[in-house]
């Protein structure tokens, strides 16, 4: 993503019931915008950047995000569902009564985002750099984390029945402070699993 090919930024506006649906979105720059109740489904977003935004009621749904940016934004209440993201950087972004599912999401860096209690039953990420990121309290149910970096990640009483795991980093799971039942994980986390319940394996 180059600024270069990117349009002069857009700074300190508010949109409201913009329709946006089925819009082609490229390189387009935003800092410290509003966005209420916009219609962005179907939209199809590349190399876009979105800094310190609001969003509020806006309707992801069906959208695709390509090698675009939300870094520091504030997702209030908006719908994602059958929302794709590929390559994108989410760091620092919150996510509060927002509709994530289903939500397929590959590749890209969502480092310190903010999904605490968030409803992520059967939501797919793939290849993502989660570090830091806090998904207190979150439901993971059906999840799939695969090679996903959770390093550092605030997990305590997260869910994850039936997630797979498998090629993800889980050292900062506490498996006494989440809900593990019939996840699906590799012999070297499980190994990391027993560690970390003060147990020894050995032959």
């Amino acid at each position: 993503m180059s600024d270069a090919t990117q349009d002069p930024p857009v700074e300190d506006q508010r949109f409201s019931r913009d329709d946006w649906y089925g819009e082609e979105l490229v390189g387009r720059h935003y800092v410290r915008c509003e966005f209420h109740e916009v219609d962005l489904s179907e939209a199809v977003l590349r190399n876009s950047t979105f800094t310190d935004c609001v969003f509020g009621n806006v309707r992801f749904n069906s959208s695709r995000h390509t090698d675009s940016a939300f870094t520091g934004c504030a997702f209030k209440r908006c719908n994602f569902f059958d929302a794709e993201f590929t390559g994108c950087k989410l760091v620092g972004t919150t996510f509060t009564e927002c509709e994530l599912r289903p939500l397929r999401v590959t590749g890209g860096d969502w480092s310190f985002a903010g999904l605490v209690g968030a409803d992520l039953r059967s939501v797919a990420f793939h290849g993502v750099r989660m570090r830091e990121a806090d998904l207190t309290g979150a439901n993971c149910g059906d999840a799939v984390f695969a090679d996903v970096d959770l390093s550092g990640a605030t997990l305590h009483a997260v869910k994850l029945p039936r997630a797979d795991l498998r090629g993800s980093d889980l050292s900062a799971l506490d498996p006494l402070n989440a809900e593990l039942h019939a996840a699906i994980v590799s012999p070297e986390q499980a190994a990391v699993l027993v560690t970390s319940l003060g147990l020894q394996v050995r032959a």
